[in-house]
Parts: structure tokens; C-alpha cells; sequence
């Protein structure tokens, strides 16, 4: 169940991504785009740390590390069309990102959980998106490789958290993670393989709701 806060921030936050699907899809509207979509994570950065004064420091402060990793990776994607250093920018931004939404899971991970299964679903998954994409990665295959390797490990300890965090908590973030993992295959796919009709709906709408997902999860943790 979601508090009134919870509920009024739900509507702003949809309210918000919905303009930046539509601002991103109307080149009408496209300058609007460059404010539309930052404050996407402007607005969960301002709504976690109003929310998380009850959380460990240290996981609302590596939390709001990812949230802000995220932010400038959402900001450098939006000028890859003039230079390639952008994506790359980019890439290592949500990188980061990743590395810190892992260290946060696994603080909360449940030491007994059998990990083979998800490992083995999440390694069929990633073969079937490198094969797909490894011919038109170029120079970039060792850095998209290394951040596939990271995202699937965030997806991995956010099923760790499994049995150890309260059912809301542990589905909100392990459904987020894996959504944050759609998005970024799309993406992928997009710029790797071949144009996705509506891809850049689909990118937007599987992140928005990861981070979202993500974020009311960690703060339903309970330490």
C-alpha cells in the first residue's frame, strides 16, 4: 500500500514521464526534452532524500550516489549526437550507477539464497544479446561486454535480497532491476543492431519505472 505522500508523488512522477515521452517522440517539442527528461531523476533524488531519513546512512547515501550517477548518464545521453565521447560518458556513468544500486543490495542480501538458478536464466539471456549484437559493437565491445557483466550482477543481488527483506521491498527492487536491465537491452539493440520502431517509448518507459521500482523498494527496506 502506498502512503498519501507516496500516492501524490506516483501521480507527479507519471506526470512527468509522460511528457518526456511525448516531448521526446514530437521533435515539435524536442527542446522541451532536455528538461523533461533530467527531471525524471531530479524528482526521485528530491523525493529520496525527503523519504529516506529512516534508512542506514550509508545505504540512503550510496542510494542517492546512484540516483545521482544515474542523473549525469541520463544528461550525457542526451548529446550523442555530437560526439561518440558522450555515450561513452554515459556508459560509465550508469556503470556506476550499477556498482552502487549492487552495493546497496548486497547489504541487505540473503547469505543463504541459492543464486545458480538466476545466474544461469540471466547468462542465457546476456549470450542470446551479445550474439545478436557482437558484430556491430566495434571498438565498443569490451566496454558494452563489462557493462553487461555489471547490470547482470545488479539484477543477480537484487534477487539475493530474497527471504531477507520484507515481500514489497525485495519485488518492487528485484522487478525494477529487471526492468533497468530491459531498457538497457532495447537501448542496445537499438543503437547496435538495428532502429526499434518506438524505441525510444520503450527505453524511457522500462527506465522510468525501474528507477522508480527501485526506489520505493530500497525504501521499504527495513535495517
Amino acid at each position: 500500500m502506498l502512503t498519501n505522500t507516496e500516492k501524490s508523488f506516483s501521480i507527479l512522477f507519471f506526470i512527468i514521464v509522460f511528457a518526456e515521452l511525448i516531448c521526446g517522440s514530437m521533435e515539435s517539442l524536442s527542446q522541451l526534452h532536455y528538461f523533461t527528461k533530467p527531471l525524471i531523476l531530479i524528482a526521485l533524488i528530491v523525493f529520496f532524500c525527503k523519504q529516506g531519513n529512516l534508512l542506514n546512512k550509508r545505504t540512503r547515501n550510496i542510494t542517492l550516489f546512484a540516483l545521482v550517477f544515474s542523473l549525469i548518464g541520463d544528461v550525457l545521453l542526451m548529446f550523442v549526437d555530437t560526439s561518440p565521447n558522450f555515450f561513452i560518458g554515459g556508459l560509465v556513468a550508469f556503470l556506476l550507477a550499477h556498482l552502487m544500486y549492487i552495493s546497496v543490495f548486497l547489504r541487505s542480501r540473503n547469505k543463504t539464497a541459492n543464486i545458480f538458478p538466476i545466474i544461469v536464466i540471466l547468462l542465457i539471456y546476456a549470450s542470446g544479446i551479445f550474439y545478436v549484437l557482437k558484430d556491430g559493437l566495434g571498438e565498443l565491445l569490451i566496454p558494452v561486454l563489462l557493462y553487461l557483466i555489471v547490470i547482470l550482477a545488479m539484477v543477480a543481488t537484487a534477487f539475493l535480497r530474497k527471504r531477507h527483506e520484507a515481500t514489497n521491498s525485495y519485488n518492487l527492487v528485484f522487478a525494477g532491476a529487471i526492468l533497468f536491465m530491459i531498457s538497457d537491452s532495447i537501448l542496445a539493440l537499438n543503437k547496435f543492431y538495428q532502429p526499434l520502431a518506438f524505441s525510444n517509448i520503450s527505453i524511457m518507459l522500462t527506465y522510468a519505472l525501474a528507477q522508480y521500482l527501485i526506489v520505493f523498494g530500497i525504501l521499504k527496506h527495513k535495517d
